[in-house]
């Protein structure tokens, strides 16, 4: 990853051009009664786990003081692996924490997916310190909330004005997808019509 002094405005690359990791960020179970359309979180970052999954993607999990915030919600729990997964924890509120940021240089990813929790802190500050070392990011907009709708909106307008894309998990998923004739087309196309919750995001 590229080290820069400040956020500046990065160069336009498709996401399917570039070699990306699935950041998951905290989606806890002491958060579930307190987040804006929590399971609508849950659904999307399920939904993006099994594509980066299909797509051989790095996945980074992380989970913030999980001794007083819990572990990771189940439904995620239940399909992540060691082999596609590495799960952190941390009390830093970025996921990039020294541990995380070797790992990540270690896959050979040059670009980051990001779902999780809280939008206006932990995702943004992740974001910002992506952003800083030159690694373009894409923040899935139906998978990222707050406990308040207007720090979600502002965090995202924040991100947007840094040069973070800002794109939905049906967007990203199609845009790596590229072709119906993509061997991963069926499976991808059938996640994507599970019900999901209704939601405001």
């Amino acid at each position: 990853m590229q080290s820069t002094s400040s956020v500046t405005k990065a160069a336009f690359r498709r996401l399917k051009n570039t070699k990306p990791a699935l950041f998951v960020c905290d989606v806890q179970e002491k958060f579930r009664p307190r987040i804006h359309q929590m399971d609508h979180v849950i659904h999307t970052s399920k939904f993006m786990i099994n594509v980066a999954k299909k797509f051989g993607m790095p996945i980074i999990v992380t989970e913030q003081y999980p001794k007083g915030l819990g572990a990771t919600v189940e439904e995620i729990k239940e399909i992540i692996d060691e082999q596609s997964c590495k799960l952190f924890t941390k009390t830093r509120f970025s996921m990039l924490t020294p541990e995380v940021e070797s790992h990540f240089k270690s896959t050979g990813a040059d670009a980051a997916i990001i779902v999780g929790i809280e939008a206006h802190v932990c995702v943004q500050q992740t974001v910002l310190d992506l952003l800083e070392r030159g690694v373009d990011v894409w923040v899935i907009s139906d998978g990222v909330s707050s406990q308040r709708p207007i720090d979600r909106s502002t965090a995202i307008d924040l991100m947007r004005s840094l040069s973070a894309r800002i794109t939905t998990s049906e967007s990203a998923a199609f845009e790596l997808l590229e072709d119906a004739t993509h061997s991963n087309f069926k499976q991808v196309s059938a996640w994507a019509t599970v019900p999901r919750p209704t939601s405001s995001l």
